[in-house]
């Protein structure tokens, strides 16, 4: 079977300079002159790579295992700087998507992801005289005041992940932006704080907590764009190893376009899906690989209920008619969609649709499937969805 593999390892070369930034050329705002800055927040939509790439840094930095042979043949492999940093650092990483057994709780949740920091930084540093009730901060404060100033790299994954879960209240969204707050905001021990997430931090930090981030949306910001879901090129170098493996494969190169293109970088470089992609050569099929669940199917919910214009416009893409919409990603959410703008901006952050230069389109054929069952439902659409049937 053919290994379907793209080095998006560059993207530690832009991390290390961040982590080798001395603390007195940071300022008040956390932000180093012509480094960059130690807080970052990537936010994606699920299925463009956030948790691999986190994975990635937590794994070439921690100390917890030799990554050489990983990553000696990668691009970053071959950076000067590549065995200064290669496994010489101590790393936090926190998965924000692993509950609990039976979690049926925020109490459940966070009380898990506490005790089981607070037992590994008692492993692993029993000088500290760390208790198990205190809370993380101190116990990390402790570790760095006791061990020689050691600092951390904080790798942190789908950190809005207990947004969606529909037993959390609205005080305990608030505690949990404290927490991080608290855990990482002006402490002496953070070296470097990555973070990933669906919606913007703005969201759900209404005041100050989480400022200290400098956030890197889709939509927005052009920066880190590269490293989340495959480029042209990449898809053509995918392509070339899958027709080696599979001379008579079914899937051709432009059926993975049509399937699997159509996102748009704040540049305006076309990107694939790569979980997408990836099945799709896996499987010797081009298919349908997008699976909704949770806050993408109450999207779906607001488009049937809350406002007509929307099944208007969406039958027009389905037709290929861009619309024009004001995206803000910082107001997409799935709990409070009132207006076609919100409901449109929290299509795009869910990956539902692509967004470029004031329009907002179906990106490709997986979604246009996908919608177009929606659209079923609504009597004006049919039009729009026979033609589309009928181009076929």
């Amino acid at each position: 079977m053919a290994l379907h593999f793209v080095d998006k390892s560059a993207l530690l070369k832009e991390l290390i300079p961040i982590v080798e930034q001395p603390d007195s050329s940071v300022t008040k705002q956390g932000i180093n002159k012509g480094k960059g800055q130690k807080y970052i927040c990537i936010t994606r939509p699920r299925r463009f790579g956030k948790t691999v790439m986190a994975n990635m840094i937590a794994s070439f930095f921690g100390k917890g295992h030799d990554s050489r042979s990983i990553f000696e043949k990668m691009t970053i492999g071959k950076y000067e700087h590549f065995e200064k940093h290669r496994n010489q650092h101590h790393v936090i990483s926190i998965a924000f998507n692993e509950m609990p057994r039976d979690c049926q709780s925020y109490r459940q949740y966070i009380d898990r992801i506490q005790n089981r920091l607070i037992q590994d930084l008692k492993r692993m540093f029993p000088k500290a005289e760390i208790a198990d009730d205190d809370a993380v901060w101190d116990a990390i404060n402790n570790v760095f005041e006791l061990e020689d100033s050691i600092k951390f790299i904080f790798v942190l994954d789908e950190w809005d992940y207990i947004f969606h879960r529909k037993f959390v209240t609205e005080i305990e969204k608030e505690e949990f932006v404290d927490f991080l707050s608290g855990l990482l905001k002006d402490q002496p021990y953070v070296e470097l704080a990555y973070m990933t997430g669906i919606l913007p931090i703005a969201k759900y930090s209404s005041g100050s907590e989480l400022n200290m981030f400098c956030e890197y949306t889709m939509a927005a910001e052009e920066k880190f764009s590269e490293y989340f879901g495959f480029t042209e090129t990449e898809v053509d170098q995918l392509y070339a190893v899958y027709k080696k493996s599979h001379p008579t494969g079914k899937v051709t190169r432009e059926g993975l376009r049509i399937w699997y293109d159509g996102y748009y970088t704040r540049s305006g470089e076309r990107v694939y899906n790569p979980r997408s992609v990836v099945l799709s050569l896996t499987n010797d099929n081009l298919g349908n690989y997008w699976t909704s669940a949770g806050p993408y199917d109450e999207i779906f919910y607001y488009i049937r209920n809350n406002v007509a214009a929307v099944r208007d416009d969406l039958a027009l893409m389905v037709s290929g008619i861009p619309v024009r919409s004001k995206v803000r990603e910082y107001a997409a959410t799935s709990m409070k969609l009132t207006t076609k703008d919100e409901i449109f901006s929290a299509m795009v952050v869910y990956d539902f649709l692509s967004y470029e230069n004031g329009y907002v389109s179906i990106p490709n054929k997986e979604l246009a499937d996908c919608i177009i069952l929606e659209l079923k439902v609504n009597h004006t659409a049919q039009e729009a969805i026979q033609q589309i049937k009928e181009k076929k």
